[in-house]
């Protein structure tokens, strides 16, 4: 019956969240249509809640990110107490392993996981489209070279491969960021080369070619145009996939390392207080999952855009 009454309680509160999300997420779309540019509040009321929902994710995050410093109540290493402290008006979130401030350690969490996955995901998307649309543009040799190196890197399952690598080459930010994105980066050559390989065929590329346009202007101009919407969208799943195996990396103590705030890390020095009933271990873990679904409900709502199917 004590179980029946829990399970029954858990999906009241589960229910009563996703209530107050949609309802956050219904005001949001209102205000922004009202005050946005008649273009953008155009594309708006297209938006669906969980795509509102999504973006107000998204902006909190950013914003947290930025405005570390000011919001944060304590320093970044600062220990300020003692040991796994309760949560309390002083420590709202109670204390790490080591006695510094949760709130603080999350708050910095977000700068440090958010930007450093930004980054990596701008390189690996870079490198892998150019080489995608290079691959496809210029055929032949080129293509059945790089497109064999692809095969052979995505061969190897990503996590092991990254562990590998960074065992060798030391587990700094810098080399982190590297590894991963020559890991991530077939993946986006891979849709990039897929994409690019329709739109090379087509007549206007063609008539490019005999008025005797340039390798670069002939990207640049008739193919990248034609597919940034697919490949905006696979950013906004990129960055998922890195977020996510940065957080793995760290917990697995290969990622960012300490004392920076990192959330995948922090979940790893206070797994303990899991046994003892604590939730405190699982609000950076929370936090990972909250933006990976944010991004996701953006990246579906701009793939539908993108498809031209009406609803």
């Amino acid at each position: 019956m004590d179980a029946l009454i829990g399970f029954l309680t858990a999906l009241l509160w589960i229910a009563a969240v996703i209530v107050a999300a949609a309802g956050v997420a219904w005001v949001f779309k209102t205000v922004a249509i009202a005050l946005a540019p008649a273009g953008v509040a155009k594309v708006l009321r297209t938006a669906p809640l969980t795509a509102n929902f999504g973006i107000i994710v998204i902006i909190v995050y950013v914003t947290v990110a930025i405005l570390a410093p000011l919001i944060a109540p304590y320093g970044e290493r600062e220990v300020v107490g003692g040991e796994y402290l309760p949560w309390s008006t002083t420590h709202l979130l109670g204390t790490d392993n080591l006695g510094r401030d949760m709130l603080t350690r999350l708050i910095y969490g977000a700068r440090n996981t958010v930007g450093i996955a930004f980054v990596t995901t701008g390189l690996a998307f870079a490198l892998g489209s150019i080489l995608g649309l290079l691959a496809a543009t210029v055929g032949g040799w080129l293509d059945q070279l790089l497109s064999r190196i692809v095969d052979i890197l995505m061969a190897i399952p990503s996590l092991i491969f990254a562990l590998l690598l960074l065992t060798i080459v030391g587990t700094s930010v810098v080399n982190m960021i590297l590894v991963i994105a020559l890991i991530d980066s077939t993946r986006v050559y891979r849709l990039a080369r897929a994409v690019a390989m329709n739109i090379v065929v087509m007549d206007y590329v063609e008539a490019a070619r005999l008025r005797g346009e340039g390798l670069w202007r002939l990207i640049v101009r008739e193919i990248l145009p034609n597919a940034s919407a697919p490949l905006v969208a696979e950013f906004g799943l990129r960055f998922c996939f890195v977020f996510l195996m940065i957080s793995a990396l760290s917990f697995l103590g290969l990622g960012i390392q300490p004392p920076t705030a990192d959330w995948g890390s922090m979940v790893r020095d206070n797994a303990t207080l899991i046994t003892f009933g604590d939730i405190t271990p699982l609000l950076p873990a929370g936090a990972i999952a909250l933006l990976t679904v944010g991004v996701n409900f953006v990246v579906d709502w701009m793939l539908h855009r993108a498809s031209g199917l009406k609803e």
